[in-house]
């Protein structure tokens, strides 16, 4: 069971996601006003906190912060009806797990709420970044450990990851790194060069075809990614 930090100057919105932790076997805290918030944190010591963009008293944004540097450095999802790339963007750079949009559903918030648990209780008390297994990426300078923990998260969860940067950052090793800290690790960690693929051979060489789908095809090939002939996925 964890508890759950529910921070909204929205007696409704407080009351619903009271509600859905509570049915989902968790502890719920609720706070209306951000002041009101930090001294619950301090009080309820809470694993995961929902937090409100526009409060009476202050921004959440700027608030995420001082709720990840407490003790006990609780997860947080940003809950807005003010919703942008870029607010998702400052969330998440300000150390927000996700951000959800209002009006809230059901699907949308148990999927956030879970899947930040579930990383929580892979750091079982440790430092995320001393957690992974780390490969070949060494260093331990703030803005790496920063990069680290963002890989944590993800290999914490199913969803597609997208990494980007120049040449030469180290875009493999973290897409190495998340897949080996990942519930897939016994799998297969497949490399492909799409710069590299003739156009019009992509589809074929990354998802595979059957026997005489298209001229020239005279056996079935599975696909470097996704499923083979027939619909049988890889291993």
């Amino acid at each position: 069971m964890a508890r759950i930090l529910v921070v909204d100057d929205d007696p409704m919105i407080c009351s619903v996601l009271s509600d859905f932790v509570s049915s989902q076997g968790h502890e719920a805290v609720v706070a209306l006003r951000l002041q009101e918030a930090m001294g619950k944190l301090e009080q309820a010591r809470p694993d995961l906190v929902f937090l409100d963009v526009n409060l009476p008293d202050g921004s959440g944004l700027e608030a995420i912060g001082a709720i990840r540097n407490h003790e006990t450095a609780p997860e947080v999802i940003i809950i807005t009806g003010e919703g942008s790339s870029a607010g998702a963007s400052q969330a998440i750079h300000n150390g927000a797990w996700d951000y959800v949009r209002k009006p809230l559903s059901v699907e949308s918030v148990e999927l956030s709420l879970n899947r930040a648990l579930q990383y929580r209780r892979r750091k079982n008390g440790q430092n995320a970044a001393k957690a992974l297994h780390r490969g070949e990426i060494i260093g331990k300078s703030p803005a790496l450990n920063q990069c680290l923990e963002l890989a944590g998260k993800a290999a914490a969860t199913d969803a597609p990851v997208l990494i980007t940067g120049e040449t030469g950052t180290g875009k493999e090793l973290f897409a190495r790194l998340i897949h080996e800290n990942s519930q897939r690790a016994g799998h297969n960690f497949v490399i492909v060069d799409c710069a590299s693929l003739p156009p019009t051979l992509v589809e074929s060489i990354l998802f595979g075809h059957e026997k005489g789908t298209f001229t020239g095809a005279n056996q079935s090939r599975s696909g470097l990614v996704g499923p083979g002939p027939s619909g049988h996925p890889l291993s």
